[in-house]
C-alpha cells in the first residue's frame, strides 16, 4: 500500500533552518509529481511547494519564495523540502502528498494520498 513518512520537524529559532524529508513507498514513485502543504492551528491547508515527476518543473508559494527548495531523489524514493530563513508564521503541520499523475499540480483534489504529517515550530 502507499505510504508516506514525513520527517525532519521539530523547532527552529527565526531565521534558521530545516530540512523535511518524506519516504514514499507503494508505488512508482518516479512517475509522479509530489507536493508539500501545511496547516497552522486554526487555519486551512495552504499548499507549499510541488515537483513534478522528474524533478524538472517546481512550484512554490509566495511566501516561501526564495526561502524554501523542493527536490527529489527517485533512486531513494524522497522528497525533500529545505526551508531557511524561517519565520513565526511557518510554524505550521506539514504534509507530504503524492500527485495523480506525473505533472504539477497545486489542486488539493489532484493528490490521492497523504502522510500523517511532522510539526514545524518556529520561535526564539
Amino acid at each position: 500500500q502507499v505510504q508516506l513518512v514525513e520527517s525532519g520537524g521539530g523547532l527552529a529559532q527565526p531565521g534558521g533552518s530545516l530540512r523535511l524529508s518524506c519516504a514514499a513507498s507503494g508505488f512508482t514513485f518516479s512517475t509522479y509529481a509530489m507536493s508539500w502543504a501545511r496547516q497552522a492551528p486554526g487555519k486551512g491547508l495552504e499548499w507549499v511547494s510541488g515537483i513534478d515527476s522528474d524533478g524538472s518543473d517546481t512550484y512554490y508559494t509566495d511566501s516561501v519564495k526564495g526561502r524554501f527548495t523542493i527536490s527529489r531523489d527517485n533512486a531513494k524514493n524522497t522528497v525533500y523540502l529545505q526551508m531557511s530563513s524561517l519565520k513565526p508564521e511557518d510554524t505550521a503541520l506539514y504534509y507530504c502528498a503524492k500527485s495523480r499523475g506525473p505533472g504539477l499540480t497545486a489542486v488539493e483534489e489532484e493528490h490521492d494520498y497523504w502522510g500523517q504529517g511532522t510539526q514545524v515550530t518556529v520561535s526564539s
